[in-house]
């Protein structure tokens, strides 16, 4: 099968030919429709989160999928083959950018079915890293205002569909066209960061999730008010700097779950949650998609199809 690997670190990511996997105890094998990028594939592949990820050479690159189960492993019984699923495997694993992913049974989610199976790619990790910030780790009510950074990007576009759909007020940073993205997806104020100063644009906010890191961490404790929380998914906050401003902060390491998964898939059933699309590339365009993550200049999901 073809597979994007990469030979050590910062080494450009090639096309190789390699066996399928053939999965063990525990595990399915998933012939891979499509793959959602993210901006931890890049950093796995510079190397720059081997601290928490260390991988092992040669890597196939890659955690989130959408596919068609091919063969179930011994002691699997919650799949057969042909059921569509949508799944993360562990970062240290990687292996999504293949023809064939082997993957525990336990990562797997039905894939929506409100979502075509291809951009439903997309979900795993930014919506994942959304709900668990927000749903569970702030236990969102339907009577805050939450401050999303970066609305147009991958977990940022979640995040705003979960607040108001949890009956929460949202606000956003965004720029440029990522500024209309973040009001149709239902932010009911947008701030061109670009132009005006978020930390004085918002104050009192009960909830900050933050996926940028330093110096917006940093002001973002501005924004809230005395007793709020800080999500950040980027870099481990500044606990000394939350205690000053009388805040709480939290670090979310999002981690490889089929049930929270399956709750992120039923929520995108039930409430009509889009999964916004930057591009849909196929896999020989490989470079030019990773190019583009790598770039930080996404608007939303990129995608890669193997079909």
């Amino acid at each position: 099968m073809k597979a994007i690997r990469i030979a050590g670190y910062d080494a450009t990511p090639i096309v190789e030919d390699i066996a399928i996997p053939v999965p063990v105890v525990g595990q399915v094998l998933v012939r891979v429709l499509a793959v959602g990028l993210n901006p931890l594939d890049v950093k796995l592949q510079r190397g720059y989160v081997q601290q928490f990820f260390p991988l092992s050479f040669p890597y196939t690159l890659g955690t989130d999928f959408a596919g068609e189960i091919a063969v179930v492993g011994e002691g699997v019984e919650t799949w057969r083959p042909g059921d569509k699923v949508i799944g993360r495997t562990d970062p240290t694993m990687g292996g999504a950018v293949a023809e064939y992913v082997a993957v525990r049974a336990d990562y797997l989610a039905k894939a929506p079915a409100t979502v075509d199976l291809y951009v439903a790619a997309g979900v795993p990790t930014a919506a994942g890293t959304a709900w668990q910030a927000l749903m569970e780790g702030a236990a969102l009510s339907g009577k805050e205002t939450v401050l999303i950074h970066a609305g147009a990007g991958g977990v940022g576009s979640f995040a705003i569909q979960f607040v108001r759909h949890a009956g929460a007020r949202v606000v956003s940073t965004a720029s440029g066209d990522g500024i209309e993205i973040a009001q149709r997806l239902g932010a009911a104020q947008v701030i061109d960061y670009r132009r005006d100063d978020f930390a004085t644009a918002v104050s009192g906010a009960d909830i900050v999730l933050d996926t940028i890191g330093g110096e917006t961490e940093r002001r973002s404790y501005h924004a809230l008010r005395t007793g709020g929380r800080l999500f950040a998914t980027a870099l481990p906050p500044d606990e000394a700097l939350a205690t000053a401003h009388g805040v709480a902060a939290a670090f979310v390491f999002h981690a490889s779950d089929g049930q929270r998964l399956r709750r992120v898939a039923d929520a995108i059933d039930r409430d009509g949650v889009k999964v916004l699309v930057d591009r849909k590339v196929p896999l020989d365009d490989f470079g030019a998609a990773f190019g583009r993550q790598a770039s930080g200049r996404a608007r939303g999901k990129i995608i890669l199809t193997l079909e």
